[in-house]
């Protein structure tokens, strides 16, 4: 296992993220820091880094260094986006870093830097075609990719911090608002290949602002989740928040929930170049990205393979590096997760769930059991909370509620509707009658797996009047598997409305 240090040093922020590589493909981040350092700032006026943006940027490097020598990294990776590609003056600065705090930076180019982006959102969600949106302090990105694969990019040369200094004039925010769409627009205007882009892409917001949109959203809305992965918004909604934000000034700025007091300023040009895509663009709703850059670079050392070519499985390469970070019984799992699928299939007569409701089956499967991480008894109740709240991709956020849900009941729990309550908005009324019935087949798979010695192979129910026979293919003594799962009846026969029976 490798400890890798990612710096991204951008126009705004410079960020590090420390993780540990397994030997396996797989990657989880085990720390992080941010710094305002705006970079980029007032750089339009002659070209050059600012000697108090520099001075910041090297007393932040220094911190990141002493966090990445705390955590023992093995070593680090640091890249520089627009402002450093940009700057009359980056070779002194990169000298000056590499003697100051003895971290060398490698600039990105205008190609890597989108490239990187895409890699970053191809391997973490499961949107087959999409337009990408990254707004960064002195750059935007536009990345289009069909089918899984990069079809275009623009990279245009102002991102917020470089659109907030350019109207930052005696006009007031609103104006200065209106200025900024009107002059974003043009710009679009110029991307010939934007008219080509297929009308069922999904626009993805990846980048700080729009992680400060979904911290303001989820209070606006009081969304019960903390995920801003695969967030999704309305327009509409978007437009609600901007139309609040654009015409205050930056001291009530300030004062906003969910905003942060550092991006208060440059925050209102931010929220302008996305009005003006979407209204562009004709887009309705959009998806916020927890990923870009950085997890690009991340892809690029754990899994060399996907320079080539993307993962394949969004949601089976991620819940095997959070089934490995938490040390879960691998060949259990899969056997469960096995028998869940047989046990779906072979009983779809009763239940009628579509194919969506097999992915949530899933996931509660693979991670059914990594409560244990925190105590074993009630372990159910724990896996519950870490499914919720841990970063899993390839998945929407109803998914996951309702894979927590389901992994909560597989050990004769019930669900609670006060819990159940904090996501109405989230679920379907109609889910909870699937998380009880998808909680009792996960109990019963589990069951079939007691001994961890994969006795039982496979099922073949058969479905007889008021009962259900389910006859177990077995390579040994079974005895114990099918009397655990046999202590199910109960709860099976309360779920299906028939008697079970395990042969």
């Amino acid at each position: 296992m490798e400890r890798l240090g990612i710096i991204d040093l951008g126009s705004n922020t410079a960020r590090l993220v420390i993780a540990e590589l397994f030997t396996d493909g797989h990657y989880m981040v085990v720390d992080e820091m941010k710094e305002s350092v705006r970079l980029g700032q007032d750089m339009d006026r002659d070209g050059f880094l600012k000697p108090q943006r520099i001075a910041e940027t090297i007393k932040t490097l220094k911190m990141f260094k002493r966090l990445c020598d705390a955590n023992s990294v093995d070593r680090i990776i640091a890249v520089a986006t627009a402002a450093v590609r940009r700057a009359k003056n980056q070779r002194s600065f990169l000298d000056e870093i590499q003697a100051t705090c003895n971290i060398k930076i490698r600039v990105l180019s205008e190609e890597e830097e989108a490239i990187l982006v895409y890699r970053g959102v191809i391997n973490t969600m499961d949107i087959p075609k999409g337009l990408i949106l990254e707004i960064g302090g002195g750059s935007t990105k536009i990345i289009y990719y069909n089918r899984r694969n990069l079809l275009n990019y623009a990279s245009l040369p102002f991102g917020a911090v470089t659109l907030t200094d350019l109207f930052a004039s005696d006009c007031s925010p609103e104006e200065a608002s209106v200025q900024i769409e009107t002059f974003f627009t043009e710009q679009l205007k110029k991307i010939p290949w934007l008219k080509e882009v297929d009308p069922e892409a999904q626009m993805i917001g990846v980048g700080g602002s729009f992680r400060n949109l979904f911290k303001i959203s989820k209070l606006v809305k009081k969304y019960p989740l903390d995920t801003v992965h695969n967030y999704r918004i309305a327009v509409e909604d978007f437009k609600g928040i901007y139309d609040m934000i654009r015409v205050l000034d930056v001291d009530k700025r300030k004062k906003i929930k969910g905003l942060s007091p550092t991006r208060a300023d440059i925050m209102p040009a931010a929220m302008s170049i996305v009005n003006s895509f979407v209204s562009f663009m004709g887009i309705d709703n959009f998806a916020i990205g927890g990923n870009g850059l950085r997890e690009g670079l991340l892809f690029n050392q754990a899994m060399p393979t996907t320079l080539e070519k993307p993962v394949s499985d969004v949601l089976t390469y991620s819940l095997d590096t959070l089934i490995k970070y938490y040390g879960c019984d691998k060949t259990h799992i899969d056997h469960v997760v096995q028998l869940s699928i047989q046990l779906f299939k072979q009983l779809r007569v009763l239940h009628k769930f579509s194919r969506q409701y097999l992915k949530v089956l899933k996931i509660a499967a693979s991670l059914h059991d990594c409560g244990k991480r925190v105590k074993y008894y009630n372990h159910q109740k724990h896996s519950w909370y870490m499914i919720l709240n841990a970063s899993i991709h390839g998945a929407t956020h109803r998914e996951i509620v309702l894979a927590a849900f389901v992994a909560c009941c597989h050990k004769k729990e019930d669900v609670s509707l006060a819990e159940w309550q904090k996501y109405k908005d989230i679920v379907l009324e109609e889910d909870l009658d699937a998380v009880k019935k998808l909680g009792v087949l996960l109990r019963i798979a589990e069951s079939l797996d007691r001994s961890r010695g994969s006795v039982v192979t496979g099922v073949n129910c058969d479905v007889l009047g008021d009962s259900v026979i389910m006859k177990t293919e077995v390579t040994g003594d079974a005895l114990l598997e099918i009397r655990d799962a046999s202590m199910a009846n109960a709860e099976f026969k309360k779920a299906f409305r028939k008697n079970l029976e395990i042969l």
